[in-house]
């Protein structure tokens, strides 16, 4: 493959794409280049999952586009796909890395797979069954981010995969549980049927307003705050498995998604209809809780 140019090199303009480790000091020097282009494919396929006024179809046919030149990088058409690809600013950079690193390419395909899900989902109006369906949806959406990153980092045993898995997918959560009152007036529902029927709930009901707040929907919150802070408590071992700035970095996502959770039991279902944000009064609780750790 010919070397590519300086200018398909250059990552993209860092704009949005929260808890993502791209822009840290923490993160370590020579690993920036390849996280930088992880984050950046990541982002682009997540904008045109949901940024603009395009339909389903454009969107997915973005995506299908987007897929079919992921998997011609380190093929023998990867040259010719660069001259063509409409993102060449992200599969310029990304390529690079691919070879460097020898990143696996299934996992950024996971990736692809969830943004579609969530075209799909959104356009017919289709709901989570139940959890098991949506930790499906979390194992291809957010788990990858993690493998890749531990991948970056050269560790690969089991035990580190599934502590990985837990904190990407507790985040994933939380994000969710978080985001309420943005994702229900766009009709993004992540709250499981059979979680919604156990506590008594129809899915009509479910709005972001204050009058939808029933102890019933307030109990099924906490429920679902408890199994993201299990799954990131199970998870959280893993910042001893990797060393300096690294493990550090790992610290603070970790004491991040759980400060979140604090604010969400604090506001006892509120954020229904109400978004948290962390204040820097926060950040400094984060600070302290992660060098305890």
């Amino acid at each position: 493959m010919p070397p590519a140019s300086p200018a398909a090199n250059a990552p993209a303009s860092i704009t949005h794409y929260e808890n993502f480790p791209v822009a840290s000091w923490l993160c370590p020097p020579r690993l920036r280049a390849p996280i930088a282009a992880i984050y950046h494919f990541a982002r682009t396929a997540d904008d045109l999952a949901d940024e603009g006024d395009h339909c389903a179809e454009k969107r997915l046919a973005q995506l299908q586009q987007y897929a079919d030149d992921l998997q011609q990088l380190g093929s023998a058409g990867e040259a010719a796909m660069l001259m063509r690809t409409a993102w060449p600013h992200i599969f310029g950079p990304l390529a690079v890395q691919v070879q460097a690193h020898r990143m696996p390419k299934p996992l950024l395909a996971d990736l692809l797979s969830a943004f579609e899900q969530d075209v799909r989902m959104t356009a017919a109006q289709t709901r989570y069954t139940d959890m098991a369906q949506l930790l499906d949806y979390c194992r291809r959406s957010a788990n990858p981010v993690g493998r890749l990153l531990l991948h970056l980092y050269g560790v690969a045993n089991a035990k580190a995969l599934i502590q990985s898995d837990a904190i990407c997918t507790a985040l994933q959560l939380i994000n969710f549980w978080q985001d309420l009152s943005q994702d229900l007036p766009r009709q993004r529902h992540y709250l499981p049927d059979a979680d919604l029927a156990r506590h008594g709930l129809v899915r009509s009901a479910i709005k972001p307003e204050a009058a939808a707040l029933t102890p019933e929907l307030r109990s099924l919150l906490g429920e679902l705050n408890r199994q993201a802070r299990s799954l990131m408590i199970h998870g959280a071992p893993l910042v001893h498995q990797l060393p300096g700035r690294t493990g550090w970095e790992l610290r603070l996502v970790v004491q991040g998604g759980l400060r979140i959770l604090d604010r969400l039991d604090a506001m006892q279902g509120r954020n229904l209809y109400q978004r948290i944000k962390l204040s820097k009064l926060d950040m400094v609780a984060m600070l302290w809780q992660a060098v305890r750790m």
